[in-house]
Order: C-alpha cells, then structure tokens, then sequence
C-alpha cells in the first residue's frame, strides 16, 4: 500500500533542483556574522589602537582641563588649554602617554569587541531590533574590557599631565607600584564601570538604530556607502554618549591624578566624595568640566572605530568565504 502511494506521488515532471557547486550542506551553521571569535578580536583590537593614536591630542586637552586641581592650567576653555600646553611644552606635549594607550587601547578593545558580539547573539536571539539587548551586550563588554584597560589608562593620564614628573610608561608604573600600590592602577575602576557602563549602553544601542536607520533611508546604497553609514551612525553614538556621561568622567579623571601635579588627593575613592569635592570647589559646572573635547573625542573616534572595525569584519567575512570554496 505504502508503494502504491509513493508511486502515485512520484511525478515525472518534478526533477530535484541541481545545486551550485559550492554548496556544501554537510557544513555546520556559520559562525556569528560568519566570523570567528579571534576574528573579533583582531578587527576590535585594530580598531581600538586607530581610534585612540587618531584621537589623542584631544584626549590630552580633556585630561587637562578635567584634572585642574591646582595643575598650572586655570582655564576650562578648550582654546585656552590647549594654547597653555603648546606654550609650555610644544606639540610633543600633546601625545605624552600615548605609549600607555598604544598597551592598554590593543587588548582591551580586543575584549570589548568580541565580548559584545559573543553576548549579542545571545541576548538578541538574531532580532537585529533588540535595542535591550545591543545595550546589555555593550554594559557586558566593558565591565570585562575595562578590566584590562583601566591600569594603562591611570598611566596613560598621569604622563598627560604637565610636570607630573614621571619619565615614561615603565618609570610610572614602577613608581606608582612602589609608592601608592596595586590598588592604585584599579582606583577608579569601579568609577570607570559606573560611568561606562550607562556609555556603552546608550553607544551600543544608538549605535545599531542609528546603522539599521541609515540602512532603512536608502537600501539599494547601503553595500555602496558603509563606509559613511558605519561612521555617521558611530559619531552619533559617541556624541549622544560622551554627553551624557561626562560628570561622571571628571570623577574618574579626578581619581586617576590625584596627588600628581598638585591635582587634589581623596580620602576615599567613593564617587560622592569626589562629587562634593568638585562641586565645593568649582560648582555644579565643574561636573561638566572637558565636555566640549569629550565629544570632540568621541564622535570622531567612534566614527572611526566603528568603520575600522565594521571593514575588518568585512575582510575577515570575505576571507572565511575564499576558504570555504
């Protein structure tokens, strides 16, 4: 009976579809956007390194003006900071510490990216709409990310600043081990996660609608323009962050140079301590002390991290298909 059935079903016009000769379904499911978790973090780890080494001069202004204290630059005005260190330094000023950046910025971007990636796939279920989850990914990356990065940074803003008094990368570290301990290099960590934890949330979420927006304007361009879709959407996502969370930066500038240059030292490194300080001193516009170099920083060095990064992942995808056929 059951030949019978399958014969009156068998029909001579329906022949099977002839596959093409690259199709291999004995292949498992591809990898996240077909990339590798290394792949990640090699694309991440470039992009880190080209957005910093781009952007550190500004990242010099901002340390400046937030780090005042009583350092020898009084004025909060960007013409003005950045007129007072070529003055009393030259342009070299302006890319002291870059080596701390050049260590900390590689392997910590490394992290940040390929921890989003990973924790995206997870938490959107493959819904590129999932705001939520694009913003819990981007918390997830930098908590780990931050991890790495935050010693270097400490570093990075001590040799900033004018006549701290350190010679180099090694020499800093090496001081601040012996004279203030471990526990310096991590003293505004928990400051660092407080306030990129909000950052990477309104980035990362900004970010995705921002790109999908673009996308969505006008489709039959989008391949052609990624380049400017990546960056645009990048640089509203660093502005829209980097406005947002600058008081609580300031607190982490603050932390990171206490007692170098004459900068205040806390009793405690809690943040409503630093918070009074700064408002006892300087106002409530103290907290928003650097705001105008910190979006000056972080819309063009998003821009040209995400559309770093977006062109690795497209070599990488590329060079993952040249390998399967």
């Amino acid at each position: 009976m059951a030949t019978d059935v399958t014969a009156e079903f068998q029909n001579p016009d329906f022949r099977p579809v002839p596959q093409p000769p690259d199709f291999h379904p004995e292949l498992v499911e591809s990898p996240h956007d077909g990339l590798h978790f290394w792949q990640f973090m090699i694309a991440g780890s470039i992009a880190g390194v080209v957005e910093h080494v781009a952007m550190f001069p500004v990242d010099t202004v901002k340390t400046h003006m937030q780090a005042l204290g009583s350092c020898p630059i009084k004025s909060v005005s960007v013409r003005q900071a950045l007129q007072s260190i070529l003055k009393s330094e030259g342009p070299s000023a302006l890319y002291r510490g870059i080596g701390a950046m050049g260590l900390g910025a590689g392997p910590a971007h490394a992290v940040y990216f390929s921890f989003y990636e990973v924790c995206k796939k997870y938490f959107s279920h493959g819904d590129p709409k999932n705001s939520t989850a694009h913003a819990i990914s981007g918390v997830c990356a930098t908590v780990a990310s931050d991890a790495v990065f935050t010693p270097m940074d400490m570093v990075k803003q001590r040799l900033q600043l004018s006549n701290s008094g350190y010679k180099g990368v090694w020499d800093c570290v090496k001081r601040v081990l012996s004279e203030e301990g471990l526990g310096a290099f991590y003293a505004s960590y928990r400051t660092t996660i407080v306030m990129n934890a909000p950052f990477t949330a309104v980035h990362f979420a900004t970010y995705e609608a921002a790109k999908r927006g673009l996308k969505e304007i006008s489709p039959q361009s989008a391949d052609d323009e990624r380049f400017v879709v990546h960056a645009t959407a990048g640089a509203a996502a660093g502005a829209l962050a980097a406005a947002v969370t600058t008081p609580l930066d300031v607190v982490k500038t603050q932390l990171q140079c206490q007692g170098v240059c004459g900068c205040d030292r806390f009793k405690s490194g809690s943040i409503g301590d630093v918070i009074k300080t700064i408002v006892k001193k300087d106002g409530y516009r103290g907290l928003m002390r650097g705001w105008i170099p910190r979006m000056l920083f972080h819309a063009p060095a998003a821009a040209i991290c995400w559309s770093t990064y977006e062109a690795g992942k497209g070599f990488f995808q590329e060079f993952n298909q040249r390998q399967v056929k």
